[in-house]
């Protein structure tokens, strides 16, 4: 079945493609970055269905770790995973709430973030007809122009705090727009702002780091972090060793082998033309399976250390390699070749793309059959 995530041999072996998901090296992960903020409690970020690897093993996963704070972008994300956390576990939903979700999330215990003077009026009013406070968590527009209070509507709150009647912050927040990138000067801007904002809210800690955030050291760390990207082993900082441990890997078959003549056109279009004799493989994947149209004629497979060259566009649902650098009949039918593993990481694949990390981890398709170790 599409994304079968059992260990049947029979389904492992009849699979298109098999994404391996590391959940020890995910733990491992969280328990690193756990060291380097001390104090500072660690979320995970599990929205996108945890980053397209499945929030339903994930989120236990990190729970098991320790992990007691999580956060989705969408309210009926955490539905979705409410029952998987303890009673303990504190979920966070960072869009906030549409109008009509507050009754909903008040009785399941879920806290949203109030991004706008309008979330924070309905949140306010779902707290009064209920005759309670609810938490929440308040976030500032720091500079990214994106989710968040702007300052004309922080300089409102301040003048009217009646408008926080039955709110109860947990903590206020922002989003890093450049943490990936250590030396942008907006890192330090934005942490300007924060600090601004967070001083007119004596008492109520700061949450603020996001998986590059924590590698900008312990002033933009606060009391709680929220790593994502880093969790599931991508790089946190752009241009430096990735200290993250790999937690996926993508294996995909061969469909078909041939040798073509010099001259033959491979793909839609015919937009390669083979230079000379070549052995080429067809491989049983495509764009609808979280592999980019840009990766053709520019990505790759790995057969062992032997690269082996994307040839002509990327299909829907195969694309072919150029296998010719390795021995006749070292690929057949159902042979597997890595597409992201040892010898081909996920930034590679991004870079090749020209695409980030992000964007192909949550495209990675459900017909591949899942292995969660």
């Amino acid at each position: 079945m599409f994304g079968d995530i059992s260990n049947d041999q029979t389904a492992i072996d009849t699979a298109p493609g098999i994404l391996t998901i590391d959940l020890g090296a995910l733990a491992a992960n969280y328990r690193q970055l756990k060291q380097r903020v001390g104090a500072a409690r660690v979320a995970g970020v599990v929205k996108a269905d945890a980053y397209g690897l499945g929030a339903a093993r994930v989120v236990p996963a990190l729970y098991a770790a320790g992990c007691r704070d999580f956060f989705v972008a969408q309210f009926s994300e955490a539905q979705a995973i409410i029952r998987t956390l303890g009673r303990d576990a504190r979920l966070y939903v960072l869009n906030g709430l549409q109008p009509g979700a507050e009754r909903a999330c008040a009785e399941a215990g879920i806290i949203p973030v109030l991004n706008s003077l309008d979330q924070l009026a309905n949140w306010s009013r779902c707290a009064r007809a209920r005759g309670t406070e609810l938490p929440a968590l308040l976030q500032f527009d720091t500079g990214m122009s994106r989710l968040g209070l702007p300052p004309d509507d922080v300089d409102i709150l301040l003048q009217q705090p009646s408008r926080l009647e039955g709110v109860r912050l947990l903590h206020v927040m922002s989003h890093l727009a450049s943490a990936d990138e250590p030396n942008s000067p907006q890192n330090a801007e934005q942490l300007a702002v924060m600090r601004r904002f967070a001083a007119a809210f004596p008492g109520i800690e700061p949450c603020f780091a996001n998986s590059g955030g924590i590698f900008l050291g312990s002033d933009y760390h606060g009391a709680l972090v929220r790593p994502g990207i880093a969790l599931y082993g991508g790089a946190p900082t752009a241009g430096v060793p990735n200290p993250m441990r790999p937690v996926v890997r993508l294996d995909l078959r061969v469909v078909q082998t041939r040798l073509v003549p010099a001259g033959a056109r491979v793909g839609y279009g015919g937009v390669h033309v083979t230079s000379g004799e070549r052995r080429l493989a067809t491989i049983s994947a495509g764009y609808a399976d979280g592999l980019p149209r840009a990766l053709s004629d520019r990505g790759a497979a790995y057969h062992g250390d032997v690269r082996l060259p994307i040839v002509g566009r990327v299909s829907m649902d195969s694309l072919t390699v150029d296998a010719t650098a390795l021995p006749p009949g070292t690929l057949t039918l159902g042979t597997l070749v890595e597409i992201i593993g040892p010898h081909q990481t996920l930034e590679d694949v991004a870079r090749d793309a020209g695409t980030i990390p992000y964007e192909i981890l949550t495209a990675l398709g459900r017909r591949y059959h899942r292995i969660f170790r």
